[in-house]
C-alpha cells in the first residue's frame, strides 16, 4: 500500500485520470486530509515495478501538464533574464516542444536529451519503497537536477528562438524587397520536386540558362540570396504577380518558403492539374 498527498485539487483529479490511463488495475481509495489536503491510498506491492512504474509516469504527467510551463518560463527569466512576455511564451512553447519530442525534428534538436524519460525516472527514484508521498514535497526539494537539465533544453529552445526570428527577418526582407520589385514575368508555373521546375504562361520551359541570366542581373546579394540557390532565387528575380506550384506535398519545406514570402500570389494545386503535360515529355 501507498499513500500519495496532494496539496492541488486539479492535480489529484488529473492524477487519477493519468493513473487510470497507464494501468487497467487500480484499487485507489481518495479522501480528503486537514492537514495535508488530498490523500490517495493505492494498494499494490510496492515490490511490483509494473504499478509503481505506472504511479511514477502518471505523477511525472501531472507535473508536464500542471506545472512545467510555469517552472519554464520562470527559469526563461531568472536564469536567461528574458522580460518581454510574448518572447518568454514563445520560448516556453518551444521548451514544451523539444519535452515532448514528438517529431523528428525536435528530436534531432535535442539529440540525446530525454526529458520525459528523466522526469519519469525521478518520480521513480522519490517513490520507490516508500509508503508515504508528498508530491509537492518532491516538487519543492527533489527536483535540482531536472531543473538543472531543463535549463539546458530551454538554452536549445532559446536557440530555435533565434533562428526563427533571423529567419522571419528574412522572410519580411524578401517580402518587401518582391513589393518594391517589377514583375519580370507576370505568371510562373513552379513543379515540385528534389528541385522545382520552372515553365512560363505559355507552357516553355525556362532552361538553366534563361534561370541563371535572370539570377545574375538581380542584386539578389541585397537580401542574402545566392545566385546559385535553385528554388527561391529564380522566383525572386523573377517576381511574378502569380504563381502557380503543382504538387502532391503541399506541406514541402521549399514549397511552404515559397508561400510564406509570395504569400496570396501563391496558389497550390495538384500534380494532375498541370496544364502543360505534354512539356513533361521533352
Amino acid at each position: 500500500m501507498q499513500e500519495i498527498y496532494f496539496g492541488s485539487n486539479k492535480e489529484v483529479i488529473s492524477f487519477c485520470d493519468y493513473l487510470f490511463a497507464n494501468t487497467k488495475k487500480v484499487d485507489l481509495h481518495w479522501q480528503t486530509d486537514e492537514k495535508w489536503g488530498n490523500r490517495l491510498q493505492i494498494n499494490y506491492e510496492l515490490t511490483d515495478d509494473t504499478q509503481a512504474d505506472a504511479v511514477a509516469k502518471s505523477l511525472a504527467d501531472v507535473y508536464v501538464k500542471h506545472r512545467l510551463a510555469k517552472t519554464t518560463a520562470g527559469l526563461v527569466e531568472t536564469v536567461y533574464y528574458y522580460t518581454n512576455r510574448d518572447e518568454i511564451d514563445q520560448i516556453v512553447e518551444l521548451t514544451q516542444w523539444l519535452f515532448n519530442g514528438e517529431d523528428n525534428d525536435s528530436r534531432q534538436v535535442c539529440q540525446d536529451l530525454n526529458m520525459k524519460a528523466f522526469l519519469q525516472e525521478l518520480f521513480r527514484t522519490n517513490i520507490t519503497g516508500k509508503q508515504t508521498i508528498h508530491y509537492d514535497s518532491i516538487v519543492q526539494f527533489r527536483m535540482q537536477d531536472f531543473k538543472g537539465t531543463l535549463i539546458e533544453l530551454i538554452g536549445l529552445a532559446i536557440d530555435e528562438f533565434k533562428r526563427e526570428e533571423e529567419h522571419q527577418a528574412f522572410i519580411n526582407m524578401l517580402r518587401e524587397y518582391i513589393t518594391k520589385k517589377e514583375s519580370i514575368y507576370r505568371i510562373v508555373h513552379v513543379l515540385q520536386g528534389k528541385t522545382f521546375t520552372f515553365f512560363k504562361s505559355n507552357g516553355e520551359k525556362f532552361t538553366n540558362l534563361e534561370l541563371k541570366q535572370l539570377m545574375q542581373s538581380d542584386p539578389l546579394y541585397i537580401v542574402g540570396l545566392d545566385a546559385h540557390e535553385a528554388n527561391l532565387a529564380p522566383l525572386v528575380a523573377m517576381a511574378p504577380r502569380k504563381i502557380y506550384i503543382y504538387g502532391d506535398y503541399p506541406s514541402e519545406p521549399k514549397t511552404l518558403t515559397i508561400i510564406n514570402i509570395f504569400q496570396e500570389r501563391v496558389e497550390f494545386l495538384p500534380f494532375q492539374q498541370f496544364p502543360f503535360p505534354n512539356r513533361l515529355k521533352k
